[in-house]
């Protein structure tokens, strides 16, 4: 493959534009810039996340959520680039469902917390709700979007909010309920 980045810094965004996939230059504000930003955001926040002591099978399925992101930046830095199928969709909707077996029912909101792990989960999920919202501007505004990267985005903040109560029960910790009721 060779060397892909074998000079970090290029100086052509000195004057507020980037280089997209294609090789066409946009602003660095642009919709898709700021889509396929937030997406990078989030793996970052999972990078985060990995740092935790985890399950071994959650630091595999994380694993793979990367490099699925990855690829959601790549479609989304590329114009009318297609690489997310909806097997990745069904993998994260299969994960879901085991996570969920052992979980009760919810009969209240539930506050970011719980233990680091699980607040760090909670951070990853609001940022993958921004990335989704910034994906579907642009998929408003161009034709070229792959609908399901944003299914994709959509299924991963599901995903991170089971995942965040599967972490906050880890080592005998629980769930912070939200109590509307607190100051009536």
């Amino acid at each position: 493959m060779g060397h892909r980045l074998s000079k970090i810094y290029t100086r052509t965004g000195d004057k507020g534009t980037t280089g997209l996939g294609d090789g066409s230059r946009v602003s660095k504000d642009d919709s898709r810039v700021d889509a396929y930003g937030e997406t990078d955001e989030l793996n970052s926040v999972i990078g985060l996340l990995l740092c935790e002591p985890l399950s071994d099978q959650l630091q595999t399925w994380l694993s793979e959520i990367q490099h699925d992101l990855f690829d959601v930046g790549a479609e989304l830095c590329i114009p009318g680039h297609v690489v997310i199928k909806q097997e990745a969709i069904d993998t994260l909707e299969n994960q879901i469902e085991e996570m969920n077996q052992d979980l009760p029912p919810l009969k209240e909101f539930i506050l970011p917390g719980g233990n680091r792990a699980a607040s760090l989960c909670h951070l990853a999920r609001t940022t993958c709700r921004r990335a989704e919202r910034r994906t579907v501007t642009l998929a408003n505004q161009e034709d070229s979007i792959n609908t399901l990267s944003v299914k994709y985005l959509n299924r991963l903040s599901d995903w991170l909010f089971v995942t965040a109560r599967v972490l906050a029960r880890q080592g005998g910790g629980k769930e912070v309920l939200w109590n509307p009721k607190r100051n009536k």
